[in-house]
């Protein structure tokens, strides 16, 4: 099943919770549940298969582009971005001079990023460029989201903790970026501002997502394919990367786990930057494809000029 959550283009209307059918129209699953979390809090997939088959979609139905897709999870529990694409920590290792750390291939790492509402995008969302920074880049990424509680998960019985998948662009401030991880903290405001975690179009859940360590990723900016990568680079799995998260820590629905960037997945390892009014188009096989604008760059005051930032 593909889910969504959307909105209809009439001004002020609240988000809903959304099947996406033949490839072109959005069934609301209102009556279902009230929104993604409750979705899978309450396990239901076999509820919404149900109301699907027993509803007349003439009247029910609506084309897909007659709505705003958001994020799945608009406001999801927590995000958690990993880097487990080998191919792209060889090109950072080769970018930086430093090589990849033995650990990295005992113990998946991630950070924290922002979950605020203002933070998480979706399908068509303008883009904002930081006003401080001159290297804006985009992030060929996808991910996963949790769908029931679990702790200390092994990595056998993870799967069953998957909710689905989806696309993940995270946008990134590069020179911002790595003068704050020189602080040892993390990237900090290198990823954190308004629009910068795009996700969608949708939640695909794992009956329909095929092998998922075999699908196909393109990134293509105003038409053109900039990175052309595969899932099978991931050193880690999903279900690796689920269990050691989960250990002595609960996990809970709407949590989201992103895979980092796939090799050859960004501007700073092709040494290609993105620019205001660029189209950037994220796809992954068997999920679909997420396309948003780049904005222009937004002033930034005076006195955050003068300190350097």
């Amino acid at each position: 099943m593909k889910l969504v959550t959307f909105q209809t283009q009439s001004t002020n209307t609240l988000p809903k919770l959304g099947a996406w059918i033949d490839g072109d129209r959005i069934v609301d699953l209102t009556e279902v549940a009230a929104d993604m979390s409750q979705f899978f809090e309450q396990n239901c997939i076999a509820d919404a298969q149900g109301y699907i088959e027993r509803t007349d979609l003439s009247d029910a139905a609506v084309p897909v582009a007659d709505v705003q897709l958001l994020a799945p999870f608009p406001c999801p529990a927590s995000l958690r971005d990993f880097g487990v694409f080998k191919t792209h920590m060889d090109a950072a290792a080769r970018i930086t001079g430093k090589e990849i750390s033995p650990e990295w291939f005992k113990l998946p790492n991630y950070y924290r990023g922002s979950t605020s509402p203002s933070s998480i995008a979706g399908h068509e969302t303008l883009v904002t460029w930081p006003n401080y920074t001159q290297k804006l880049d985009f992030e060929l990424e996808w991910g996963v989201y949790i769908g029931k509680t679990g702790k200390n998960i092994s990595v056998a019985e993870a799967s069953e903790y998957i909710a689905g998948y989806t696309i993940y662009n995270d946008i990134s401030a590069r020179d911002i970026q790595f003068r704050h991880m020189t602080l040892a903290l993390g990237p900090a405001k290198g990823k954190d501002f308004d629009n910068s975690n795009i996700m969608g179009p949708c939640l695909v859940t794992p009956d329909e997502i095929g092998d998922p360590y075999n699908l196909r990723m393109i990134a293509r900016v105003n038409g053109e394919v900039w990175a052309d990568g595969n899932t099978s680079d991931m050193y880690y799995s999903f279900e690796e990367m689920i269990s050691f998260v989960s250990q002595s820590e609960t996990l809970h629905p709407g949590e989201f786990l992103g895979s980092g960037t796939v090799g050859k997945g960004c501007g700073w390892e092709l040494d290609r930057w993105i620019q205001p009014g660029d189209v950037v188009e994220l796809e992954v096989e068997n999920i679909g494809m997420i396309r948003n604008q780049i904005g222009e760059p937004e002033v930034n005051p005076a006195e955050w000029t003068e300190k350097g930032l």
